[in-house]
């Protein structure tokens, strides 16, 4: 049976999605992988952009509200940004609740530097999860 695994931030724009693409990506025949928001205000198009510099679709991803799945189990919840941690919902049965603290590169202001913050934040999620979730055998 497939890990179950959602990432959650707040506006399912950015990281969450990233971290969302990254997983079924590289392991999407061992997890089921969901991303979710607390306040969901569409996908940017900078994690579109970003993730296909590395050979990643996310032209099907749409955001979603964290309430679309309240009522499913998963193995890991796992939150991208501060604020989420901070709203993060009581899920049903056991559930392994992880925090990975990344920048809002949709809060950068300068295109050029937004482009070069979407990248870096788009390498350390995958990284975080070559550690936190692929190396540790889950």
């Amino acid at each position: 049976m497939k890990a179950r695994v959602l990432f959650l931030c707040t506006g399912n724009s950015a990281r969450s999605q990233m971290a969302e693409g990254w997983l079924r990506h590289l392991a999407g025949d061992r997890f089921e992988v969901f991303s979710a928001g607390t306040h969901p205000v569409g996908l940017n198009p900078g994690s579109v952009e970003a993730m296909a510099e590395v050979g990643i679709d996310m032209a099907g991803h749409r955001s979603k509200h964290v309430s679309e799945f309240l009522t499913q189990s998963f193995d890991y919840v796992i939150t991208v940004c501060d604020r989420a941690k901070e709203s993060c919902p009581i899920w049903p049965g056991p559930t392994h609740l992880l925090h990975w603290s990344f920048d809002d590169p949709a809060g950068v202001l300068d295109e050029g530097e937004r482009r070069q913050v979407f990248r870096r934040v788009r390498d350390e999620i995958a990284a975080a999860i070559h550690q936190s979730l692929l190396a540790a055998g889950v």
